[in-house]
């Protein structure tokens, strides 16, 4: 297996679910806030627009070590599900990993952890249709295997480990 790219929307629980995934497959992590929280120690943005570009940067950084890398497991939030398709397409093969999860589990769970990253990422300030808009409820499902984890409670992680393993193109 080349990719497992782990989807869904803020506070879904991709994080954690990535770090445990990376872990177990012997595949490097990639996670987006990792490079934005890099580029963000260089330059602060002043504007919730600059932190956004952040964003967009800190995803075009992770996609060009993924290539680099040529295995991994890819973090993020794919806001721009168009382009991600594009890139996440162009990687080779993939398996994606669906965090699924309650609105009221994310908000609550958004709520704790917004305060602690800090008015460089403008988390504050960011409605709940920017951040749990219905496309990102769904996969991105762009034709490579989707593997769904219900991540409202405790993950089983071998169980995921298992139906990626099963899941990867061949």
């Amino acid at each position: 297996m080349t990719y497992v790219v782990v989807t869904g929307p803020p506070a879904s629980g991709k994080s954690s679910l990535s770090r445990v995934l990376a872990e177990e497959l012997g595949l490097p992590l990639l996670a987006k806030d990792d490079f934005k929280q890099h580029l963000l120690d260089r330059e602060q943005p002043a504007t919730v627009e600059e932190s956004r570009e952040t964003g967009r940067a800190a995803v075009r950084a992770m996609l060009a070590a993924a290539r680099g890398a040529g295995r991994g497991v890819l973090d993020s939030v794919w806001v721009d599900r168009v382009q991600a398709v594009r890139d996440l397409a162009a990687l080779g093969d993939v398996v994606e990993v669906f965090c699924r999860c309650d609105v009221e589990t994310m908000r609550a769970r958004y709520a704790v952890r917004a305060p602690t990253k800090g008015p460089r990422h403008f988390d504050e300030e960011r409605a709940e249709t920017e951040l749990w808009p219905d496309p990102a409820l769904h996969p991105l499902a762009a034709g490579w295997p989707v593997v769904e984890v219900v991540t409202d409670d405790v993950v089983d992680v071998r169980d995921v480990v298992s139906r990626i393993r099963r899941a990867r193109p061949r």
